[in-house]
């Protein structure tokens, strides 16, 4: 799949302070306006916004714990994003738009959601489709602290978060942050604490690749890691040696030979040497390994085996026939 990185970028996200206190308990719902905080209790409202410049409209969809996989509005959790119930958001002349979410609508459960922005109508299963963006959102089971917090009668201080904006080639890599599943690229993951984190790429037919990431409170951490594809090997032996070997309408030298770094998949060989017949086959490569091939090559002039005649040569019945017929003749001369 194909994503437009460019043209949907989500902006910082913030979240509005919800709270509420009591003498013998306090039912703490808040969350800090910083750069890239994702990370919000039940009940609070979040800002997303960012910038769109295919169109006038962003289309939010939402997956996550107990919800369906293709995604949901954001506003009604019982709006399926593949029936088409995403929840639409107006870009304004800047190509700027912003969305408020209810975190408190019926229905969510704590857990990590992913909120996908997309520049069309769709959901995940028609993601190549269109352009989008993801933004990873925690939201947290409010917190119920016995008594006034640290006798000060306020709540406690949010701790700043950082975050990190991922990126890979290919596109569509997962991403594994400290060994827990975030996504895939390109991602954005907030609302990490500072520190040191441990970051794998992994995609199907490439070699995975893991990274320290560092993350600093009120900043954004770029990575874009550029994985390598795996290849495989394909070893030709030929009797007699010495034939040329072509590889995809490549020159691959001569036999014996071992053809290596050859991407997974099926690729065309043709093997070919002065007075005997060319052959032309499919073999199939398989990542981090190697594949043998054994041709016995058949002398020009020679059956192919299908029983077909090649001229210059008579099969050995019709020969037989006339090696008696002339053994006949000899006969009747000498008589």
């Amino acid at each position: 799949m194909k994503e437009d990185c460019e043209n949907i970028m989500p902006e910082i996200v913030r979240i509005s302070t919800l709270g509420m206190v009591a003498l013998i308990a306090i039912l703490v719902l808040f969350s800090a306006v910083v750069s890239g905080q994702t990370q919000a209790y039940l009940g609070n409202v979040v800002t997303l916004s960012g910038y769109s410049y295919t169109g006038n409209t962003v289309y939010l969809f939402l997956t996550g714990p107990n919800l369906p996989p293709n995604g949901v509005a954001l506003d009604n959790i019982n709006r399926h994003a593949d029936q088409g119930g995403a929840t639409q958001a107006d870009v304004d002349g800047n190509g700027h738009w912003v969305y408020l979410w209810n975190t408190g609508a019926p229905g969510l459960d704590p857990g990590s959601y992913t909120v996908w922005v997309a520049d069309g109508p769709a959901d995940v299963s028609r993601l190549s489709t269109v352009g989008y963006r993801t933004i990873s959102v925690t939201l947290l089971e409010p917190l119920i602290m016995a008594g006034i917090s640290g006798g000060s009668g306020q709540p406690p201080e949010p701790v700043q978060t950082g975050s990190m904006d991922l990126s890979s080639i290919p596109d569509g890599t997962s991403v594994v942050v400290n060994n827990v599943y975030k996504g895939m690229t390109p991602l954005i993951v907030s609302g990490l604490k500072p520190g040191t984190y441990n970051v794998t790429f992994t995609h199907f037919g490439y070699a995975g690749l893991s990274t320290p990431v560092t993350v600093q409170a009120g900043s954004v951490s770029e990575v874009n890691a550029a994985l390598v594809m795996l290849t495989g090997s394909l070893f030709v032996n030929t009797t007699p040696a010495g034939a040329r070997l072509t590889l995809d309408a490549s020159t691959a030298g001569m036999s014996p030979a071992t053809l290596r770094n050859l991407t997974p998949g099926n690729h065309t060989l043709s093997v070919a040497k002065d007075g005997f017949v060319t052959q032309n086959l499919t073999v199939r490569i398989t990542a981090d390994q190697m594949a043998t091939v054994d041709i016995v090559l058949v002398p020009a002039g020679m059956s192919d085996g299908s029983g077909t005649r090649v001229a210059g040569f008579l099969p050995s019945t019709v020969a037989a026939g006339l090696l008696l017929a002339l053994l006949s003749a000899v006969k009747s001369s000498r008589k």
